[in-house]
């Protein structure tokens, strides 16, 4: 089939060959993946985005050469066609390029809209998200992925409906792609406090706040690194709700969202881990209160020129989906599943002491746990590491698994970079507000006793456990004798820094 004289130019020619490869590879890998149901990011990454790249290149290719050529057959005195585009039926050649360029348009447009489609919903696949950049996202799609929205896609919550939010994101991923590609994102990726999207626009999908929620049962088993691996049982009744959902968010935890209450705070560093000035606002009454720290508090200065912050859900519940685990609760988890036996003795304290290195790359890590594990229980317990290999094997081989889910060196990730403002035991938590030191002028204070949010119902080990009269709460008694220590201070004062 002949054509123009003016395709028939190098230029031209590597266009249709640019253009011809590149279809032919998307049909292929298309195909494969829909057959054989294989692929990857990666597949997908070249099907939906690089190689139409090079398709659309070749096509521009095409006309560029064919304009080249006639404009060079004109410098050269040669027989050129017309300076405008005349199309003659009757030339068998003008034909042929007319029924190419009408199905080639139209294919293209064809495979253009089914290519849009699956591209757009390529982008905000989890695997997109999570895989293509694997180094840089490795931490957030691991912890992501054992977490309690494992099954909600990352753009529900990212992103949200509509298309404002999307070509926002989408325009942020340019730099994203940049920072990447040109190793200028952070280590560890800090977290998107000021560019989020408002929880109420994201987390009410599915998380109704008309919906109200009573007490309920929380079960916590923990270790203590004693000898005989202590288990320390505490049973909470969570006071999230009123005390019959009827009530509504009357009082309780979830109190904090009540639609007549707006709770607004200014923090002294850009994590919010400090908040010194909270104002109460009663949107029924008018009632205001405004609560001040009163050890560090902000002078007038500062206070003018800072922006109170709403608060959201996000401040509490920070870490939905991204959840670093501290080594005491995954290896808490561990021994209670079994995976981690209690018959090996001081092992609890064995793992807190591994996990007080400073590791470079997971390699490293799995090797000085296993080492470090070994020569402890050969110095001490040389007997048991032949009578219970197995045991002992299967220990280091969940604490392994433990650290290698929860703590990622080479990208700085873990507990200590990612603090879970939910409770106050490793992280300030609510202990950011609720401290017994945000003050009012008239003397009202922010309370920290432990009845505001929960009810202790059954504490103690095994052997002597401590049950609550019916609709009363036990007194907190520490698994280590500390006296009242535990009142003076706030809990992160010690198990943010010794493991116990």
């Amino acid at each position: 089939m002949k054509l123009p004289k003016s395709y028939y130019n190098p230029l031209s020619f590597l266009g249709s060959i640019l253009a011809g490869i590149s279809l032919a590879l998307i049909i292929f890998l298309y195909t494969i993946s829909i057959i054989s149901d294989a692929g990857s990011s990666y597949t997908g990454l070249f099907i939906y985005i690089v190689l139409p790249v090079f398709l659309i290149v070749g096509l521009i290719l095409i006309p560029v050469g064919m304009v080249r050529k006639t404009k060079k057959s004109r410098e050269l005195g040669e027989d050129a066609p017309d300076k405008w585009l005349k199309i003659d039926m009757n030339n068998r050649y003008h034909w042929n390029a007319l029924i190419i360029f009408t199905i080639g348009t139209f294919i293209f447009v064809f495979l253009t809209g089914i290519g849009s489609y699956e591209a757009f919903h390529f982008t905000e696949s989890n695997e997109f998200c999570g895989e293509l950049c694997h180094k840089v996202m490795e931490p957030e799609y691991t912890a992501y992925q054992n977490s309690p929205h494992a099954r909600v896609t990352c753009v529900e919550c990212h992103v949200g409906e509509g298309a404002n939010w999307y070509v926002k994101s989408k325009l942020s991923g340019l730099y994203q792609v940049y920072s990447v590609l040109f190793k200028k994102y952070p280590q560890p990726i800090p977290t998107p406090i000021e560019n989020l999207r408002p929880a109420r626009e994201t987390c009410e999908k599915c998380h109704w706040p008309n919906k109200f929620y009573s007490y309920r049962i929380d079960n916590q088993i923990h270790y203590l690194a004693d000898e005989e691996n202590t288990e320390w049982n505490i049973q909470l009744k969570m006071k999230i709700g009123a005390s019959h959902s009827a009530m509504g968010l009357s009082e309780g935890i979830h109190w904090h969202i009540n639609p007549d209450v707006k709770i607004e705070y200014i923090a002294s560093s850009p994590d919010r881990e400090y908040i010194p000035w909270v104002k109460y606002i009663n949107l029924a009454t008018g009632d205001t209160i405004i609560y001040e720290d009163q050890d560090e508090p902000l002078n007038e200065g500062q206070i003018m020129a800072a922006t109170p912050q709403v608060m959201d859900y996000i401040d509490c519940h920070n870490r939905p989906s991204h959840d670093y685990q501290t080594p005491q609760d995954f290896v808490d988890f561990l021994i209670a599943t079994g995976d981690i036996s209690k018959s090996l003795p001081e092992i609890k304290k064995i793992a807190m002491e591994v996990f007080n290195n400073t590791f470079d790359n997971p390699d490293t890590a799995v090797q000085i746990i296993e080492e470090q594990i070994k020569e402890f229980y050969l110095t001490n317990y040389p007997e048991l590491v032949h009578s219970q290999k197995v045991t002992l094997d299967k220990a280091i081989k969940a604490i392994q698994g433990g650290f290698l889910k929860n703590i990622f060196p080479v990208m700085k990730a873990s507990w200590d970079a990612y603090p879970n403002h939910i409770g106050h035991t490793e992280y300030n938590g609510c202990f950011r507000c609720h401290n017994n030191i945000h003050t009012s002028k008239t003397g009202k204070v922010i309370s920290k006793e432990c009845d505001n949010c929960h009810t202790i119902l059954i504490q103690g080990n095994t052997d002597s456990l401590q049950v609550a009269p019916f609709n009363e709460s036990l007194e907190f008694i520490h698994p280590v004798d500390i006296d009242d220590a535990w009142k003076e201070y706030n809990c992160t004062e010690c198990h943010r820094y010794l493991y116990i």
